[in-house]
């Protein structure tokens, strides 16, 4: 769902745009709550990931593809401030670097893609999770429920803002079915990828998993060896675990960006994705503007002058994944070295002075 440049008027872009803005540093500030030594770099690695799965389009039906949004992913696995970071990072890497969503349509595509996905998802998430059996299972659940949720209302708010701001003369009724209609398939795709993704961290490191914390009921792991310990959703152990850091973790979830971006991705869908389809099938295609940055060495994911598609296009994801990671990481490991300046002058100044 990349809006291009020209599908939203100049004054409801820099509303978004205002709009984005702000939510981003909103973000900021709720992110030095979320993160810790821990979580710091998992973050970056989470917005690494979801640049990886965006490039795998999946096929929905009727010449249509769909890609993950990664609002509810990031937003369960380190927290709704930092999910916001999360997919902003990527977009404007993506927007950047790879030529893909408008360069005026940024905020567009941040309000879209990452404030509206993480609202909405995070609160379906906290009402189910508790609700739910305690657990992975209803930890699977509420994952799946609120990304399912989370793209179609993302699609609505698309229509609400082309209903203020497109560019194009159609039928906003037949906007909003079309467009609410194939992106419902498509959250059944991001429900998939975000519930296993999450279900696989909660599995290892459910300390690690933001949406888990303060689940009652303690998640089993089961260790290479065959034996087993019970760890809190919180982290606090009640039967002591076997050391397992978060650098086996955090290494294989990049060597799984890597791959997914650097190989898998050859394999993906090369029909349209949702909005795509519409735009076409609305004659909103017609006002697509060319990018600002459609020249650029890696624009539409290839890398310039290097003539084997599965090379150029696996070499182009390789280094998104790693550009997004520095990126992410250096945001977020300054996010996470603020809050800890913060805190220790809040100390400090609340020590007395000695007397003499």
């Amino acid at each position: 769902m990349h809006v291009p440049d020209g599908f939203i008027d100049a004054p409801v872009s820099v509303a978004a745009g205002a709009v984005a803005a702000g939510a981003v540093a909103v973000s900021l500030r709720g992110a030095r709550k979320e993160l810790d030594e821990r979580t710091a770099p998992l973050a970056g690695l989470v917005a690494a990931f979801i640049f990886a799965v965006q490039m795998l389009n999946f096929p929905v039906g009727a010449g249509t593809s769909g890609h993950l949004l990664g609002g509810a992913l990031a937003a369960i696995l380190v927290g709704p401030y930092t999910g916001v970071l999360c997919v902003a990072v990527v977009l404007l890497m993506q927007g950047l670097l790879f030529a893909d969503g408008g360069l005026t349509a940024l905020g567009v595509n941040i309000t879209l893609m990452g404030v509206v996905t993480v609202v909405v998802s995070y609160a379906v998430f906290r009402v189910l999770i508790r609700v739910l059996p305690r657990g992975r299972g209803g930890l699977g659940v509420a994952s799946f429920a609120a990304a399912a949720i989370s793209v179609p209302a993302a699609a609505l708010a698309f229509t609400g803002l082309y209903a203020v701001g497109g560019t194009a003369d159609v039928s906003l009724s037949k906007v909003a079915t079309a467009m609410v209609g194939v992106h419902v398939l498509i959250g059944l795709g991001e429900a998939a990828i975000t519930a296993v993704t999450v279900g696989s961290v909660a599995a290892v490191r459910p300390d690690l998993v933001h949406g888990a914390r303060g689940l009652a009921t303690p998640l089993q792991i089961r260790h290479a060896d065959g034996t087993t310990s019970t760890v809190t959703a919180g982290g606090g152990r009640e039967v002591p675990a076997a050391p397992r850091g978060s650098r086996k973790v955090w290494a294989a979830g990049l060597a799984a960006a890597v791959v997914l971006a650097g190989i898998v991705s050859f394999y993906a869908s090369a029909d349209p994705d949702g909005l795509e389809k519409v735009a076409t099938d609305q004659g909103i295609a017609a006002k697509q503007q060319d990018h600002g940055l459609g020249d650029s060495p890696l624009a539409d994911y290839g890398v310039k002058d290097v003539g084997d598609a599965r090379l150029s296009g696996g070499l182009a994801g390789v280094i998104g994944v790693g550009v997004t990671l520095a990126a992410g990481s250096a945001v977020f490991v300054a996010v996470r070295r603020s809050n800890r300046g913060t805190s220790q002058a809040a100390r400090a100044a609340s020590v007395p002075a000695n007397r003499v």
